[in-house]
């Protein structure tokens, strides 16, 4: 099963358009100790970087690709802080296309060498995805070079890209499916907002076409660095706001508003609300889901079990609730902070020595 077996996003691109990797149909499993241990009972866990390239921007590409072919497009051009660019990169070798991406500063290089191993052009831009005005000119620079007919600006957002954020809905159609009754909250991490406004949208459109299971609170968790929407909805603002991004937590380093106004009306519409977390904590929960439930994934998708588990601390949700949090990013798609939770790398030791060095 892929993001194609769902009638609305077929809609999007004919099946001799579509391209496709694979993506979708993720694994759902419970948390054996980290929800317990703050007294959720009902915690789990979306696998979505159990796909092609190790994230869950694969839907987003599927989408945002099979439209560019559908419209004779040959040339993506793209920006990216890591996921989005491996996952244009490897859709638009599928299909035969030109791809070329700015990437943000900070992106670490275990994903630029994935972008680049499936033939990607790649340039970094000094401030981007920390200033807001050099990302505000880089979005700039990036939409004159797509305005050539055969090409297409290809960004993770609904303000970009709405064909490719459309097919990101598809993971609030695969958890309808997956639980019998639909989760109380939906924990989504939040750089620009685009993911976790989809999956607002999503819920909105399974209760349109006639679901009548009551509907998630959509979760907005953000970095403490880069707080563009969590507080504003958290203190009943109706604006997001940019701010200056000083988290270290790659792939959500958006300090441009970007989906930021709708996603906060879409989490207020839901029931929810916004949670603030620091990079610190972000990293212990990321190492506490390797060591503790076996999940390897990255930082970013951390911050969204980050964010659960301090608001359960904080009596913010009832133990019985069914709590989802979504894991977007394997592991290996951050070296730096694979560094900082591994340690030190493996010595060689003689076998003579192994008795004394394991003790």
């Amino acid at each position: 099963m892929s993001v194609w077996d769902w009638a609305d996003l077929r809609e999007l691109a004919a099946p001799e358009h579509r391209v496709t990797l694979g993506e979708g149909n993720t694994p759902l499993v419970r948390s054996l100790r980290l929800g317990p241990e703050v007294g959720l009972e009902n915690l789990w866990y979306k696998l979505d970087y159990a796909t092609p390239t190790g994230s869950y921007k694969d839907r987003f590409a599927a989408g945002a690709i099979s439209t560019m072919r559908a419209r004779g497009q040959r040339r993506c051009i793209a920006t990216s802080s890591g996921n989005t660019g491996a996952a244009l990169a490897a859709y638009c070798a599928a299909a035969g296309m030109a791809c070329e991406i700015a990437i943000v500063e900070g992106a670490p290089d275990g994903k630029l060498r994935q972008m680049q191993a499936y033939g990607a052009r790649i340039y970094r831009v000094k401030g981007f995805g920390l200033d807001p005005e050099v990302s505000r000119a880089t979005f700039a620079f990036l939409q004159k070079r797509a305005a050539a007919p055969d090409a297409a600006l290809q960004i993770s957002a609904f303000h970009y890209s709405p064909e490719g954020m459309t097919c990101v809905q598809s993971l609030s159609y695969e958890l309808a499916r997956q639980f019998p009754e639909l989760p109380d909250h939906v924990f989504c991490q939040s750089g620009g907002g685009g993911l976790t406004l989809a999956v607002a949208r999503g819920f909105r459109h399974l209760a349109a076409i006639g679901d009548p299971r009551p509907t998630p609170r959509i979760e907005c968790v953000q970095p403490a660095g880069n707080d563009t929407i969590a507080t504003p909805l958290r203190n009943g603002l109706d604006r997001a706001r940019s701010v200056p991004c000083t988290s270290r937590i790659s792939g959500l380093q958006v300090p441009d508003v970007i989906d930021g106004h709708e996603t906060l009306a879409a989490c207020r519409a839901s029931g929810g609300t916004g949670h603030v977390v620091e990079d610190d904590l972000v990293w212990e929960i990321q190492s506490r889901l390797a060591r503790e439930e076996g999940l390897f994934c990255e930082p970013a998708a951390a911050t969204a079990v980050a964010g659960a588990l301090q608001a359960a601390r904080r009596g913010e949700i009832d133990p019985s609730a069914r709590v989802v949090c979504l894991l977007t990013g394997i592991g290996f798609k951050d070296p730096p902070s694979l560094e900082r939770m591994a340690g030190p790398s493996c010595p060689i030791y003689a076998l003579e020595e192994l008795d004394e060095a394991l003790g």
